[in-house]
């Protein structure tokens, strides 16, 4: 199953042409299988408070639990160095499925242990700025099933490319451990680091399964959600779509940064509109793509009414840009209006009305293919400038996890029929 090294470099991220995985043999055309994703991640250079604890990565085993929306007989895992100076190397990547053992985090079932090649080799080096493909695996993997991804590093760069906001627990052992069922003494840690994206082949997981992309902040991140109960909104959209026999084969694939900004370089990770590309259009099996961001911007500018208002302005000029980019490559692009952030460290009476502006132009415009109105959904009818109680997480901002539920299940599942 092994490609060749021209069809596993799929070159310096940003290159969105590469997710049509097609690569020329001989002077002819072939095609390759279709891939549909089925769990991914945004990565960002990680800060230094969120880097893995010591021991740290270079030498040692670190074992991450993923949770899968489609299922699929065939997989391929994506491994990122896209913010590391210099090389990154794996030197063994294994994939199992999780065993609960009292006193034992971390556990894999014994039998389901398999290795990771690329290009036939168990070791691969990512080159700086880059990502990889591993091989295709013949895994069994059932819908919204965990699966345990582990590695063991070598030369680790100084930036180190992950995901913070995991809401999952990762664990850290000393050594060669990638293959052991159970880690000994391992450190825990609830963040991602280098797996960006899992994809199953299309013919294992349901004819013409497709991928709903979300992009956002953190509120699709999962702040206020359950750590390890896989509770934002994202998941519960996929659970919904499940529970209908015409919408099998739907994953949903959270794009969600925590901190993360549309179009001003005050936040965490790559500003939205310069991750549209990445973490929207290439992604394998897109078929629409859900925004949901924008209080970042708004509440980080904390100025006068014409500076909230000139960034009110810049916000909706990048989500015209993103309809461009999305109806470009034929994806279908829905709308998702602010949810309220009345009481906290975001609220002024400007930012409120930059709020209020950017729902009216999403709501009225036209322009998205549809809108999803979470703002309506979650908001205190008495004082619609904030969340309401039962939805509110305790700052104001975030939703807890019966907000993320109720969110959900607002969302219109016939806007995914294909």
């Amino acid at each position: 199953m092994a490609g060749s090294g021209v069809c596993r470099w799929l070159g310096v991220v940003g290159v969105a042409a590469a997710a049509a995985l097609l690569c020329g043999a001989q002077g002819k055309t072939v095609s390759a299988p279709r891939w549909v994703g089925t769990w991914a991640c945004s990565p960002q250079l990680v800060e230094p408070r969120n880097r893995p604890p010591a021991p740290g990565l270079a030498g040692n085993t670190l074992r991450q639990v993923v949770h899968l929306t489609i299922g699929g007989d065939e997989l391929r895992f994506k491994f990122s160095n896209e913010f590391g100076l210099t090389p990154l190397t794996l030197t063994a990547v294994h994939i199992a499925l999780p065993k609960a053992l009292p006193g034992a985090p971390g556990a894999i079932l014994a039998g389901s242990d398999r290795a990771l090649s690329f290009d036939g080799s168990p070791v691969v080096t990512i080159p700086a700025g880059a990502f990889i493909l591993s091989d295709p695996i013949r895994f069994k993997a059932a819908p919204f099933s965990d699966l345990v991804v582990t590695f063991q590093a070598g030369q680790v760069p100084d930036g180190i490319t992950g995901h913070p906001g995991s809401r999952e627990t990762s664990y850290l052992a000393v050594g060669d451990e990638v293959s052991q069922a159970v880690l000994t003494n391992p450190v825990t840690t609830d963040h991602w680091y280098v797996l960006d994206g899992i994809a199953v082949e299309e013919m294992g997981a349901a004819p013409h399964a497709a991928a709903i992309i979300a992009l956002g902040d953190s509120i699709t991140d999962g702040r206020g959600s359950v750590t390890n109960g896989n509770t934002r909104w994202t998941d519960d959209l996929a659970r919904d779509l499940a529970a209908h026999p015409q919408d099998a084969g739907i994953s949903v694939l959270n794009q969600g940064l925590g901190g993360n900004n549309i179009y001003r370089p005050r936040g965490l990770g790559p500003t939205a509109i310069s991750r549209f590309d990445r973490d929207v259009i290439a992604q394998p099996g897109a078929g629409w793509v859900i925004v949901f961001e924008g209080v970042n911007d708004i509440g980080t500018s904390r100025g006068d009414a014409a500076e909230v208002g000139a960034v009110a302005g810049g916000i909706i000029r990048a989500l015209q840009q993103f309809i461009l980019r999305a109806h470009t490559r034929g994806l279908l692009i829905y709308g998702a209006t602010i949810t309220p952030f009345g009481g906290s460290f975001y609220d002024t009476p400007e930012t409120e009305a930059a709020r209020d502006q950017v729902n009216a132009w999403i709501r009225a415009s036209g322009h998205f293919d549809a809108v999803i109105d979470f703002d309506q959904v979650v908001r205190d009818p008495n004082h619609p400038g904030r969340l309401a109680p039962a939805f509110d997480s305790g700052d104001h901002l975030h939703p807890n996890s019966t907000g993320y539920q109720t969110m959900a299940a607002a969302i219109d599942l016939t806007l995914f029929a294909r």
